[in-house]
């Protein structure tokens, strides 16, 4: 079967490039999800007044790309705006500027008069706009307050940044005295459609702008109510089919509540209902989930970050949750993303886990299409439901090509039943854990070396198939770009811990053959990683070998996963931390994606030398694993530090790898998605590896192993902690380099052990 094993020539565009002509860090964007449906604001809760990535998509399409306020032809002044802390609405404070109503005129309105707050909100592919006003003066005033709108129906890559030759008819009709509708019907026979609808009406509307006369007496309020509703039907089956969602229930409007007699009760009420919806969603979604509480307040407030933002990436499937990657480029499911981020929440919400091994599962290939990078058994990479992924212009509305998912999904299943026993769901997915295993020695394993690599079979494939994806992530000491076919020193880490895993879960499923074959599959595979990517020199394992089997001796963080994965001899753990805590490695916030003085080192790249909070937490997981504490404790300060220079102490996808300085905070990548799942999720990954955390539902036993607590932290309250049926609350106290564990509540029989 034909596999592409060339890299990309260095000096063409890179593959499926981000275009930045601004920075998303200078903005100050603001980022609202619900389901398949997810908006880029500016401050002001605008869309579109500058050109960017600002809008409201749905489904990989942008369905709005113009919502500007304006009063009386001017834009309101900015005095303050912020995503509340559970991230159900944008919440911006406004004020009028001083306002001349006839050129020549003196100020007709003075400036702070008029108070403009402005709640947005999403929910059920819906995107609800609350404008209200209030006049703070004596007298009666009389505003004109304009909405300008539009809706582009631009596919997510376009505003990324690809060009198309052919797009298909845009159309826009008023279409009822409050509202407006655009409509896009696609070269993919989907017509999708953008309803704008007005409360109360309009005093004059057009096709692009709704004017509203608005009258306050001294004191007087007034309120403006705009629902965005994002609909797609499937114009080629039966004419008129509504095209099914990973969210079922997105692509229907939230209804408009009716009078006893049959009118409608207005957009006020339809949006405190659905406001109301809304936050006892999120209050559902998090009710039953383990929540920490620490002596650092500022610490607390990143944790409640971190939850807020996973899960408003949470989406639901018919499978279960999922986490989608990020916004705004990744909002989507990603298999890799998804499963990372189940392992380091797995303590935090199991059902994470779950949604994530079925979803995949359900998705898992089963035939070999080249197209998509697709062969019988592989995990998905990613999927997409825009034009341009269902008419093959990017390949990825179904695509495979990723080299790690598939061992990343045998390895988290053997995680989650070892934490939570649901033999069910692992009986479920047991045909497809063999599938992936079967993908990893047919398909992965290609020349029968023992080792997996990547070759993509399509010129629209991603080159490197690893989680560092970019054209020029993987090279030489020398800086020449590797050829493939390419074995990743991580993907051999996560074959060795999958097929490990796997054995046990063969043995639960009463094939013991197979879980001795698995066994000694996996330490043949340890030795073969030892002899070929571990590199004296370096002191470190190779970046990968390439389709000769020459190592890329580069200093790299992906040794670190190594670490985390339990490949690595227990002789090499020191030497490998010591080069990932380098000073060419470690820069103060964290362990770079490749050490400073490498060939293609650039801490402004986004895999060259950058710093990956969820690379940085599995790396800390594996410095724990082999008891290297204090070194996983130092990149959890690092990564806190970092956090404490970010607005809502979210850490970001990435950020750049210059050097720490003092008494400033790190460099911001310009592009970088936030929120990001796996990003959110790493501070729940640091604090288990520094507790040395270990849930065993067989053993019914949670146990810390050598625990430590960072210099930041003196006191951390685990709530709700979960353990088959039972429930405990632990207070875990450092006094000076030691640790107590204290229960505080228990409901259940599971034991507690402090193991030092």
């Amino acid at each position: 079967m034909p596999m592409v094993a060339t890299a990309p020539d260095d000096e063409t565009l890179p593959q499926y490039h981000i275009e930045a002509q601004t920075s998303l860090v200078e903005r100050q964007l603001r980022s609202l999800k619900h389901g398949d449906a997810f908006a880029v604001l500016d401050s002001y809760g605008d869309i579109g007044v500058f050109p960017g990535p600002e809008g409201l998509y749905f489904q990989d399409t942008r369905f709005l790309s113009r919502l500007e306020l304006t009063v009386e032809g001017q834009r309101p002044m900015l005095l303050g705006s912020v995503v509340q802390d559970d991230n159900g609405a944008l919440s911006v404070d406004l004020t009028t500027p001083d306002i001349r109503l006839d050129a020549g005129d003196e100020t007709s309105i003075p400036r702070e008069i008029i108070a403009l707050e402005r709640t947005k909100f999403l929910f059920r592919g819906t995107c609800y706009d609350r404008i209200g006003l209030r006049n703070y003066d004596t007298k009666p005033r009389h505003l004109r307050v304009t909405l300008s709108f539009d809706a582009d129906f631009r596919d997510l890559f376009e505003v990324r940044g690809s060009d198309r030759a052919h797009r298909g008819k845009r159309s826009v009709e008023v279409t009822g005295a409050n509202e407006v509708t655009f409509t896009y019907d696609g070269l993919d026979e989907r017509r999708r459609t953008t309803r704008l609808r007005f409360g109360p009406r309009p005093a004059r509307l057009e096709a692009n702008r709704a004017e509203f006369e608005v009258r306050l007496a001294p004191g007087g309020r007034a309120s403006i109510f705009v629902r965005a509703i994002c609909d797609t039907v499937d114009l080629g089956r039966e004419g008129m089919a509504a095209v099914g969602s990973a969210l079922p229930f997105t692509h229907a409007a939230y209804p408009s509540p009716r009078r006893e007699d049959g009118h409608p009760k207005g957009e006020g009420m339809t949006f405190a209902l659905a406001y109301r919806d809304a936050r006892r969603d999120l209050r559902k979604a998090t009710a039953n989930i383990t929540t920490i509480e620490s002596s650092n307040d500022q610490f607390n407030e990143a944790a409640c970050r971190s939850t807020a933002d996973l899960y408003m990436l949470l989406s639901r499937t018919p499978n279960g949750v999922y986490p989608y990657a990020g916004i705004p480029w990744y909002s989507t499911v990603f298999g890799r993303d998804g499963i990372i981020t189940a392992m380091m929440t797995l303590w935090i919400d199991p059902e994470i886990a779950k949604g994530v091994l079925r979803h995949l599962a359900a998705t898992q290939a089963t035939t070999v299409d080249p197209a998509a990078d697709a062969q019988p058994g592989k995990v998905l990479h990613e999927t997409r439901n825009g034009e341009m992924a269902i008419l093959g212009e990017v390949p990825f509305r179904l695509y495979y090509g990723t080299i790690d998912a598939t061992p990343l999904f045998v390895m988290l299943a053997g995680q989650y039943y070892e934490q939570t026993g649901d033999e069910a769901t692992i009986r479920a997915i047991w045909p497809n854990i063999l599938a992936a295993l079967k993908w990893i020695d047919e398909y992965g394993d290609r020349d029968k070396d023992g080792f997996v690599e990547y070759a993509r079979e399509t010129e629209k494939g991603l080159a490197n198939q690893g989680w560092k994806d970019s054209h020029d992530s993987i090279f030489h000491a020398d800086g020449r770009m590797a050829q493939g076919p390419i074995a990743l020193c991580e993907v051999q880490g996560y074959v060795y811990a999958g097929k490990k895993s796997a054995a046990k879960l063969a043995a639960l499923m009463g094939d013991d053959g197979l879980s001795e074959r698995l066994k000694g599959e996996a330490e043949r595979l340890r030795q073969a990683f030892d002899e070929k990517f571990y590199l004296p020199e370096l002191g470190t394992y190779a970046l990968a070998l390439d389709g000769e089997k020459r190592p890329c001796a580069v200093r790299s963080s992906n040794a670190g996963h190594a670490l985390f994965t339990g490949i690595a001899y227990p002789e090499r753990a020191e030497s490998v931390a010591a080069a990932l805590m380098s000073k060419d490695g470690f820069n103060g916030w964290g362990v770079r994606t490749i050490a400073s003085g490498e060939a293609r080192y650039n801490p402004m790249s986004y895999h060259n030398g950058s710093i990956w909070p969820h690379d940085n937490a599995l790396i800390a997981l594996g410095l724990a694993r082999y008891g290297l504490k204090a070194e996983a404790a130092r990149v959890f300060e690092g990564q806190h530090g970092a956090s404490l220079y970010q607005e809502g102490r979210r850490l970001p996808e990435l950020f750049c790898g210059f050097i720490q300085r003092k008494q400033r905070g790190p460099t911001n990548y310009p592009v970088a998605c936030s929120p990001q799942a796996w990003a959110a999720a790493a501070p729940f990954a640091f604090l288990a590896a520094c507790l040395g955390l270990e849930l065993r539902h067989d053993r019914n036993r949670i146990r810390f192993r050598e625990p430590i607590l960072p210099t930041f932290l003196d006191d951390v309250l685990i709530r709700n902690l979960k353990l088959g049926d039972s429930r405990v609350d632990l207070l875990i106290h450092r006094h000076g380099s030691d640790v107590t564990v204290n229960v505080v509540r228990r409901t259940g029989d599971a034991q507690v052990v402090l193991l030092k």
